[in-house]
């Protein structure tokens, strides 16, 4: 059976912290494993803007011995309009993995399900499962444990992020609260699924309008851009509506005191997020950059042996 990441949820419990534990050990090894020698190639497609997750899936497959095929959406067939299923199986008898970061899921879904090699979700407009590996390698890091910890996202909770933080989250026993405007509220059947999540590892799952009950006590607090790709004609309305949940000093000072934040990057100083928060001692968010690259490695590198 090949294995796939489409989002966070393909992990079970224990599959993520295997995943976690073998991040660890690629960070403190870093030219240790050699899966793709060969070398065999992944493919990367990207049909949006990026940097991390270009150049972390890039330095990755390399740095597993493999070739980064990095394919333009907008340039190959896809962008004329070839069924993504006939993509998939001429990839799939080249490459060794399909990474995609795209719109909708249900493209990416369509790829795994005619692809016969792992197919990694990059990014699509409803999860970002990768970005979570690398956010709870990124806690344990500076935690030393997940399960039991309370996490507090402010912001935009109908948004891919705040989907992955719920199930990613749930998988790993922590307690996540949600905040933000009711008019940006998350998936019902994403909130429902991490919540039998975390009904099995002990976790918990809160959605609220309060910024302030969300806060309170937080471990870790994580925000996410306001103005996504996709959202830049509905600036100003956004801004408004998302305005008392900003990650300032006062927000930060409400949760734990040695609470962190993490912030997936682009950051826009003086709006999600201050200044003097993103750039003082309680965030983490290059570390959190950093760790997309072992937590990438890792993932792929599980995906092939499991497959």
């Amino acid at each position: 059976m090949v294995r796939h990441f489409r989002r966070d949820d393909d992990l079970s419990p224990q599959e993520l912290l295997e995943v976690l534990d073998l991040a660890e050990r690629m960070k403190a090894d870093r030219f240790g494993w050699q899966p793709l020698a060969g070398p065999r190639s992944v493919a990367l497609i990207f049909d949006k803007p990026s940097t991390r997750t270009r150049v972390s899936f890039s330095v990755g497959v390399a740095e597993l011995g493999g070739y980064p095929l990095v394919i333009d959406g907008a340039t190959s067939q896809l962008g004329r309009g070839e069924p993504v299923a006939d993509t998939a199986r001429v990839l799939s008898r080249q490459v060794s993995a399909i990474v995609w970061r795209t719109f909708g899921q249900a493209g990416l879904d369509e790829l795994a399900g005619a692809s016969t090699v792992p197919v990694v979700n990059g990014l699509t407009d409803e999860f970002h499962p990768c970005q979570l590996l690398a956010d709870l390698q990124t806690i344990r890091q500076h935690k030393g444990r997940l399960a039991g910890l309370r996490l507090c996202y402010l912001g935009d909770t109908a948004n891919n992020m705040a989907h992955s933080y719920l199930l990613a989250g749930a998988l790993a026993g922590l307690h996540v609260s949600l905040a933000g405007p009711a008019a940006l509220a998350p998936d019902p059947d994403v909130v429902e699924r991490a919540r039998r999540l975390a009904a099995d590892t002990g976790g918990s799952v809160t959605v609220t309008a309060e910024a302030a009950r969300a806060l309170d006590g937080a471990d870790v607090v994580a925000t996410d851009t306001w103005v996504s790709m996709g959202d830049e004609a509905a600036v100003d309305d956004r801004l408004a509506a998302l305005a008392g949940y900003a990650v300032t000093e006062q927000a930060m000072a409400a949760a734990a005191p040695d609470a962190v934040l993490l912030h997936c990057l682009p950051a826009y100083r003086g709006h999600e997020v201050a200044g003097s928060v993103l750039d003082g001692p309680q965030s983490v968010v290059w570390d959190e950059a950093e760790n997309r690259l072992h937590a990438q490695k890792a993932l792929l590198t599980w995906l092939l042996e499991h497959s």
